[in-house]
């Protein structure tokens, strides 16, 4: 297992402590992760995301998926005694998490509802965007599980998730195209980062774009945040 640990601010106590989950074992994608949420959260939050071992290196298909759900479970039934006040899914497709739910007894936020819920915050139409196309169906799917299909359109820029998480610039001309065609064809007053290999990109993707882009890792992490501070847990 991969472990990132946010280092909190000299002299600071730790208030309250979130467990981040990349379901894939992508080392690159999970530092991706670490950096989008240390960036939102209060210095006294302390931040610890982890990958797995073993499983697929993206999850860019349903047979992913299913490879993915048993390490997700697996690594919160064995970090239930470590007492984490909130988890935090860090893939969009919100891999295992009723499953994640019903072991927690601590909030456990997913990436693609939390996303969505800040989306609509912000705009009466919105777009996803995503890397591979084969992710698309099942976005659509967790649209109607959230309610959102009817406000939402969701395009992939066609690259994979490992390509999204590193700086090039072929990535992110496609990234963008995407972006001027949700804008442009499906109306989108705000945009969604729908991968874990696209955390910490909205802040440059801003200075590029018309419409609020919204980080759907910062989106969860900063729920978290939120709801481990309520302390609403099972404690």
């Amino acid at each position: 297992m991969n472990v990132t640990v946010q280092k909190n601010a000299p002299g600071r106590a730790v208030a309250r402590r979130l467990l981040v989950i990349n379901p894939n074992t992508n080392p690159a994608v999970t530092a991706a992760i670490q950096a989008a949420a240390d960036g939102v959260v209060h210095d006294t939050t302390g931040v610890t995301v982890v990958n797995p071992s073993v499983g697929p290196f993206s999850i860019e298909t349903a047979e992913h998926r299913a490879l993915a759900v048993p390490q997700v479970i697996s690594m919160v039934r064995d970090s239930l005694h470590e007492g984490y006040d909130a988890y935090v899914l860090g893939c969009f497709d919100d891999i295992g998490l009723f499953e994640a739910r019903a072991l927690a007894g601590v909030p456990v936020v997913g990436t693609c509802e939390a996303g969505i819920a800040a989306a609509r915050t912000l705009a009466a139409r919105f777009a996803i965007i995503t890397t591979v196309h084969s992710a698309v169906p099942g976005i659509y799917d967790l649209l109607e599980r959230y309610g959102a299909a009817d406000i939402c359109t969701v395009r992939a820029a066609g690259i994979g998730v490992a390509d999204a998480a590193g700086d090039g610039e072929a990535a992110e001309k496609l990234v963008l195209a995407a972006i001027a065609e949700a804008i442009g064809t499906d109306g989108a007053e705000a945009i969604l980062l729908g991968s874990g290999g696209l955390a910490g990109k909205a802040p440059h993707l801003r200075t590029k774009v018309p419409v609020p882009v919204i980080d759907g890792i910062q989106a969860a992490v900063t729920m978290a945040e939120g709801l481990a501070a309520q302390r609403v847990g099972r404690h």
